[in-house]
């Protein structure tokens, strides 16, 4: 991977001018923020986050008439969104609720409307190159593979509940069909399908999943992780899921430790199991690892077919279509092994 996540927001703590004309509008930002906070809130400064691809994020600093200010982000959907990009924005501000009511990290959500979700800015680095190499987060980069077991196991310890319903559908067969609708020739993938299929380890337990579990979607301080972002994949499944996304490399951004970037299958398997997690079946680990690589080269493919298409044209998306040799060359090296 390159400096650039490509498909994903990452950014340091906003520096939030005035409010800006693109996206929703100046109009749009003032029409939330007198919903929220009444006829005579003002935002005072505005600036839409870099990066992601299903959802529009900003920073806003709302001023209400008793002179309070509001340090907030508001996410938004974005146009042409593929189906697959994630459940609605009501969805992911219950999720949120219940990752706080289980003890996980999370923005403290202010109000959710159909449109938009408005929750507290957490300060902080999203940017995995600076978690991992900036000297200002070298006393948290070696907690944080233990801090991500634990955030994991509270994740898991949500009510099944909270997640919205799935289909049922086993997630092997789910992006086969995904890959298959794509029209694309990938005989990588094909061949991961195939060996992933007849190598499946035995099903485990079912709790609520994250879904995108990782460096990259954390908020880090230099004490450590203080919250875990972009909720709109969770979904009920396999446990392991989520530890195996964690570990897929396109997250690592050049480290050669296998965890983020930042720690050891060891740190993460321990601290899961010794926050309550369950016991963690290392080659089912394994497993899903590689799906989570396989995974993501079909993302890959699909994102840049939403610029391709006309869904959402988007260099940020195109630029996603070199990411899918490199995922074919680290699936071939996990299929070796």
């Amino acid at each position: 991977m390159s400096d650039s996540a490509a498909n994903h927001p990452g950014t340091s703590t906003p520096q939030v001018s005035g409010p800006q004309t693109h996206g929703p509008g100046a109009d749009g930002l003032e029409a939330v923020a007198r919903e929220v906070f009444g006829d005579g809130a003002v935002v005072a400064a505005s600036a839409r986050l870099p990066g992601g691809a299903s959802r529009e994020t900003w920073a806003l600093d709302v001023v209400t008439p008793g002179g309070g200010r509001h340090e907030l982000i508001l996410r938004l959907d974005s146009p042409g969104a593929a189906p697959e990009a994630g459940h609605g924005l009501a969805a992911e501000a219950r999720l949120m609720r219940a990752a706080a009511g289980a003890g996980v990290p999370v923005p403290r959500i202010i109000a959710c409307g159909e449109s938009y979700i408005l929750m507290t800015r957490v300060p902080g680095e999203t940017i995995p190159r600076k978690i991992l190499r900036d000297p200002a987060y070298a006393v948290a980069r070696p907690r944080l593979a233990r801090q991500c077991g634990q955030a994991l196991a509270a994740i898991h310890r949500m009510p099944l509940s909270a997640a919205p319903p799935d289909d049922g559908q086993e997630p092997l067969a789910r992006w086969r069909e995904v890959l298959d609708r794509l029209g694309e020739p990938h005989p990588v993938f094909e061949l991961a399908l195939r060996r992933l299929a007849a190598t499946r380890p035995r099903g485990g337990r079912r709790t609520v999943v994250h879904g995108d579990f990782r460096n990259g979607n954390l908020i880090v301080g230099p004490e450590g992780i203080r919250a875990v972002l972009d909720w709109e994949l969770a979904h009920p499944g396999d446990p392991l899921e989520d530890l195996g996304w964690l570990c897929v490399k396109a997250w690592r951004f050049g480290s050669r430790l296998p965890v983020g970037g930042f720690g050891s299958y060891g740190e993460l398997i321990e601290s899961y199991e010794e926050a309550g997690g369950h016991p963690v079946d290392r080659d089912a680990l394994r497993w899903w690892e590689t799906f989570g690589v396989l995974k993501w080269g079909v993302i890959c493919v699909m994102q840049t077919m939403r610029h391709l298409r006309g869904g959402a044209r988007s260099v940020e998306l195109a630029a996603i279509g070199r990411r899918v040799c490199e995922t074919e060359w680290d699936l071939l090296h996990l299929l070796r092994d």
